[in-house]
């Protein structure tokens, strides 16, 4: 290691590299984002219908999620679905499965815990009549919850929603603990030869500080548009 603590020239020299590594995070955001969707609602209605022995689940799984670091939640997947896999159908997915499925199921599985109770809060925020008025011109439920309840939900949810993304987006650097070569395995791999490492700390903060303001102007745009024209229930827009 030479006596530079640091360099910008490692820094500028570094940052194409890092940041080729960048997509790989906005996939994991994607896909886990998609996967806590879906479980998300799935938990927030069982929670709302309070459908028995499966809500105590749910607010078992609820209050462990949010009560946990996503670091374990990678662990316990990463190490311990394996072992459940195997024990259950003899089966070794460590070694059948790419590392990115075991982040996207950690991550999915953990923001569902937090997106579970702002899905909640957005069906309920639809008035009920809304729903009697769907059933009354021949709805299913089912058609009601998609065509009426969720488009009106979804604009609760979306400040919501953005917030968790947002949020996700750098909680994606623990990837790297898995083994998966994201912006933060990069870092180790160029810095190895220089021993210098810092700089690429550095561009790496530097990419998740922009991406995070971009993306948290599109979220601001996106609500403002879902918004407009829409009155709540007392009138004021």
């Amino acid at each position: 290691m030479d006596g530079d603590f640091f360099s910008f020239e490692r820094l500028v020299a570094y940052f194409p590299k890092i940041l080729s590594k960048f997509p790989i995070s906005l996939y994991v955001v994607a896909v886990s984002t998609a996967l806590a969707l879906a479980l998300g609602t799935v938990l927030a209605i069982i929670r709302i219908r309070k459908i028995p022995v499966l809500h105590q689940l749910a607010v078992v799984y609820i209050s462990f999620v949010r009560g946990t670091p996503i670091l374990i939640h990678l662990f316990l997947v990463y190490y311990g679905l394996p072992l459940l896999f195997n024990a259950l159908f003899g089966y070794n997915i460590a070694s059948g499965w790419n590392k990115l499925i075991f982040v996207f199921l950690a991550y999915g599985l953990n923001e569902a815990g937090f997106l579970a109770e702002h899905i909640r809060a957005a069906i309920l925020s639809v008035p009920r009549g809304q729903t009697e008025a769907g059933h009354m011109v021949g709805l299913t439920r089912f058609q009601t919850f998609r065509r009426i309840v969720m488009p009106q939900a979804f604009r609760v949810l979306l400040p919501g929603l953005s917030a968790m993304v947002v949020g996700m987006l750098p909680a994606t650097g623990l990837a790297y603990l898995l083994g998966v070569t994201d912006m933060m395995g990069m870092i180790t791999t160029v810095s190895y030869s220089s021993q210098h490492s810092l700089e690429g700390y550095a561009d790496a903060a530097l990419i998740f500080i922009s991406a995070s303001f971009i993306l948290e102007r599109l979220s601001a745009v996106l609500i403002k548009k879902s918004s407009y024209g829409r009155k709540s229930v007392d009138g004021s827009i």
